[in-house]
């Protein structure tokens, strides 16, 4: 039994983190995706959206189940093939339009960008009060560089419907870093009004710990000098404080239940290592059971490895 134990801690992507059901989903459908046979569309249909009809207002987990189809799906026709299909059905709307989205992420532009958000508009009419529709606004408005007026409208929508969305937070994060639309300034006000309301374990709560990483790998990239003496970014004033907030209550067994949980256990598992904080991390990686994100981990190559690597660290001492 021990040895099945350790089996299944191994360090290992999953994108669907502790979410089983998602996870048997994404099984399925990789097995009967390789065929376009009408039969297995139909039945990659059904089994969609039997899951994205379980908890349906639990808005948090549903935006994790969405994202990850989307991103799972990306690179196929299902998405489009169900939204023809079932042309007022929200949440094939949702997940063709955010896939269009994550298929955008890498040329840059969206080929149609009216077309996504007006499905996302279809699905607003569909379920008003549900908040996934505008959070894929939300990123399409990010992928084009809207005006600041625009995005903030949206992500107002967003918020209206799901006080502390975790995908919104993230989002009007990047949009707002000088690499995109905004400032450093920006980024800190930012962070500074959130976490003077925020509950400590809402599901946004990384997004200060979040920021901190941004800036991190901001300067390594910048190369040279400065990335020799990175790490010293987590001993300045508002990365130690940024890890200090965090490091001893994410820990905590039953303190973060949102359905991302674990994505933010390997960011503040990430910054403890690279703050040089080991015997912190290692509650994190006790927590995470072996379940690797390639963000932040991919800035130190392959995210695996780099996990592997830091976790040996840690347990090892080396």
């Amino acid at each position: 039994m021990a040895f099945l134990s350790n089996r299944r801690r191994r360090p290992r992507l999953a994108p669907e983190l502790d979410d089983e059901d998602l996870g048997k989903l994404m099984k399925n459908l990789l097995a009967t995706t390789r065929t376009s046979a009408i039969a297995m569309t139909d039945m990659c249909v059904a089994q969609m959206s039997r899951l994205l009809e379980q908890d349906a207002d639990d808005w948090d987990r549903r935006a994790h189940r969405m994202g990850v189809l989307a991103e799972f799906l990306a690179g196929s026709r299902l998405p489009r093939s169900w939204a023809t299909r079932e042309p007022r059905n929200a949440n094939a709307l949702v997940l063709y339009a955010w896939s269009e989205v994550v298929r955008a992420g890498s040329r840059g532009s969206l080929e149609d960008a009216a077309g996504v958000i007006d499905n996302c508009f279809r699905a607003a009419e569909l379920t008003p009060e549900d908040p996934t529709p505008w959070v894929v606004v939300l990123r399409a408005a990010r992928l084009e560089r809207r005006e600041q007026p625009q995005v903030f409208g949206v992500w107002n929508e967003v918020l209206a419907r799901d006080r502390w969305n975790r995908e919104a937070y993230l989002t009007m994060l990047s949009y707002l870093t000088p690499e995109e639309a905004g400032s450093r300034m920006q980024v800190l006000e930012f962070v500074d009004a959130l976490r003077a309301r925020m509950p400590a374990n809402a599901p946004c709560a990384a997004t200060e710990l979040t920021a901190q990483v941004f800036q991190y790998h901001a300067v390594l990239d910048r190369g040279g000098f400065e990335a020799l003496v990175a790490r010293n970014h987590w001993s300045q004033t508002n990365g130690a404080q940024a890890l200090d907030r965090v490091a001893h209550t994410w820990v905590q067994p039953g303190f973060l239940r949102h359905a991302r949980a674990r994505a933010d256990l390997n960011i503040l598992a990430y910054a403890l290592m690279a703050a040089d904080r080991r015997d912190e991390a290692r509650a994190a990686f006790e927590m995470l059971g072996g379940i690797v994100t390639p963000w932040p981990w991919q800035a130190g190559g392959d995210p695996l490895t780099a996990f592997e690597q830091a976790q040996r660290r840690v347990t090892r001492g080396g």
